[in-house]
């Protein structure tokens, strides 16, 4: 069984990879896409050349390797992608067979986030559009997907875990609920930079999300993320469990 994990950036994808990484069944790869990205993109990200010369940057040969055997005779492949990493939007076909999950946040949270740390300057950055797009293609193509919303599931981690393993017809174990604090290797080179929170906890941590108000230069990027952001949220997973 192969899962893609679909996230956008400041969003917990780094911390459900760690949760599935608890399972003794489950094989990791951490952003498979991300060297492809920089050097496909030439964006300037820290460790750029590290990055681009450590992983494979061939697109087809990424994507021949994902849609391969699983490695190490695991039982189940749990990729962590970001969405906006993916450079062929009208190639999607080597998602079929995979059991997709989208991974959301409300964008006016991801935007005061993201702004903390990076430039932003186009909604794309955000990985929504992509989202949409990969959504859009497994419906016309009936794939298996589903949409976790992260404050939903911060409020609820055991019972969203629960039930997302009743859809995979997989069994779950309470310890995905549990890590330890440090950086494991299979994360990316990236981690050392990117990866402090996560390195720093052993579970998840729902930090309360007060109002916040948008700066006016990235509030077109917000109205554009929250369009495609309302469309993925309206096939957000529903609980068996309460």
């Amino acid at each position: 069984m192969k899962i893609a994990c679909w996230s956008g950036p400041r969003n917990i994808s780094t911390a459900l990879m760690r949760s599935w990484s608890s399972r003794n069944d489950t094989y990791i790869s951490d952003e498979p896409l991300y060297a492809c990205y920089l050097k496909e993109n030439k964006i300037n990200h820290p460790m750029y050349e590290e990055i681009i010369s450590s992983y494979e940057t061939n697109y087809l040969k990424i994507i021949e390797t994902l849609q391969g055997q699983i490695p190490n005779q695991y039982k189940i492949w749990y990729q962590k992608h970001m969405a906006h990493h993916l450079q062929e939007l009208e190639s999607l076909e080597w998602i079929e067979s995979f059991h997709n999950c989208f991974l959301i946040r409300d964008p006016k949270y991801v935007i005061n986030s993201y702004i903390k740390k990076n430039k932003l300057e186009s909604m794309k950055e955000l990985g929504y559009y992509q989202q949409y797009k990969i959504l859009e293609y497994l419906k016309n193509k009936r794939g298996n997907f589903i949409v976790i919303d992260t404050q939903k599931f911060l409020n609820k981690p055991d019972l969203y875990l629960m039930q997302w393993c009743k859809k995979l017809n997989i069994r779950y174990k309470k310890n995905m609920l549990k890590w330890e604090k440090k950086i494991y290797p299979y994360d990316g080179i990236w981690a050392k930079h990117w990866y402090d929170n996560v390195v720093n906890s052993n579970t998840f941590f729902n930090k309360k999300n007060n109002p916040q108000e948008i700066p006016n230069k990235y509030y077109k990027i917000y109205e554009e993320s929250k369009f495609y952001y309302d469309k993925i949220k309206k096939y957000e997973l529903s609980l068996d469990y309460e």
